[in-house]
Parts: C-alpha cells; sequence; structure tokens
C-alpha cells in the first residue's frame, strides 16, 4: 500500500515516541524548589487577562503521554512556529518586555510559547502540565520556552528548536517556571547542572 505523507509523518512521531519511552529508566522531571519572583512580562499579562492566572490544578500524577497526544504536540509546536514571524517586543511595543498572544502574527519567544500552551489547554491537557519557564541560553541571553509535563518525563516546546526535546536534552540552563498547581505562581529551577537562579525579567 502506498503511503501518504501524512502517514509516514505520523509513523515518524510514533517512531519517535517509541524511542522516547525506552530512552529514559523512568521519566525525567526538573527539580523545582519554593516560590520565586514572577517575571514582569508574565505579571502585566496576568494584569491584562487575570483569567489566564488563575487556573488552579490539584496535584495530580501528569498527564498521560500517548501516541496520540504526541501528534498533537508536535503539531502544534510545529504550526505556531511557522505561522508566527519573529519580532522583538522593542520592535512591536517600543518596550523591552511585553508578553501576549501573537494574535498580528508576530512575535517573539515568550509569544511563542504562549500560543501553544493555549492551543494545548484547547484539546484537553491541563494548566498544570503546561508551563511558561524561563531559562539562559548557552550565549547568557535569557529565553522563555514552554514545559509540557507527562508521564514520560517533560518536554520543551521552542520557537528556536524544530523538534520537541525531552529538556535534559536542551543546552538551556533552567531558571524557573510556573507552578504545577497555581499558573500564576513561579518555582525556582535547579536542573542539576547550575545552581544559581538569576533575575530574569
Amino acid at each position: 500500500m502506498k503511503k501518504t505523507r501524512g502517514g509516514l509523518l505520523l509513523m515518524a512521531m510514533a517512531m519517535q515516541l517509541s524511542a522516547l519511552a525506552t530512552a529514559y529508566a523512568g521519566p525525567v522531571f526538573m527539580h523545582t524548589g519554593g516560590r520565586t519572583t514572577q517575571p514582569v512580562g508574565h505579571y502585566e499579562f496576568c494584569q491584562k487577562l487575570p483569567g489566564e492566572c488563575t487556573e488552579r490544578t490539584p496535584k495530580q500524577a501528569p498527564i498521560e503521554l500517548t501516541r496520540k497526544l504526541w501528534a498533537k504536540i508536535v503539531s502544534i509546536n510545529n504550526s505556531v512556529n511557522t505561522r508566527i514571524t519573529p519580532r522583538t517586543d522593542m520592535e512591536m511595543w517600543g518596550k523591552e518586555e511585553v508578553w501576549s498572544y501573537p494574535d498580528s502574527g508576530f512575535g517573539d519567544c515568550e509569544d511563542y510559547a504562549l500560543e501553544k500552551r493555549r492551543e494545548l489547554m484547547n484539546i484537553g491537557v491541563p494548566a498544570g502540565d503546561l508551563l511558561m519557564t524561563v531559562a539562559r541560553q548557552p550565549n547568557g541571553d535569557g529565553h522563555a520556552v514552554l514545559t509540557v509535563r507527562t508521564s514520560l518525563g517533560e518536554f520543551i516546546l521552542d520557537n528556536l528548536q524544530l523538534k520537541v526535546l525531552a529538556w535534559t536534552d536542551t543546552d538551556y540552563t533552567y531558571l524557573k517556571r510556573q507552578s504545577t498547581e497555581n499558573s500564576g505562581v513561579w518555582v525556582t529551577i535547579n536542573d542539576g547542572r547550575e545552581d544559581a537562579v538569576a533575575s530574569v525579567r
């Protein structure tokens, strides 16, 4: 039977998920600490859209990572990365740091991550498994990504990376992220590679 392009893509995603499932002895999660400062951009985003920052998720196991969900995660990551044209906040708003949904078709790193979070929540992924995350790139620049918590560990959706990677396979130093239980609260991260938690807008 002739395989369609879509069929080949689904097969490739299924094979990647199978590899992820066998790559680890068990799920690998970031080590989080206590409450920390909320990024200024996220605080102002919450002031404009308070409903986005009041989701409460009771303590529970991460969402089960099925092949169907993995296909959705990969699809949404690719779609947002393709649809949105990169623009800095200074270019768009004349300010250094503005977090917003990229409804205009333009955005920077946190805007990509916010849109991916919104689209994954729309298909039923709990807010507590979709965590806005601040990291430091190897060159020292700050960066924002979306961390997705699953039964097979945590994965990073990134506008600078085509593939969805396990957080341990990225070269970022993770600094802080949203709490799994309260979307308006941020907690520190010690990813085992660096103890310091830097001050990031």
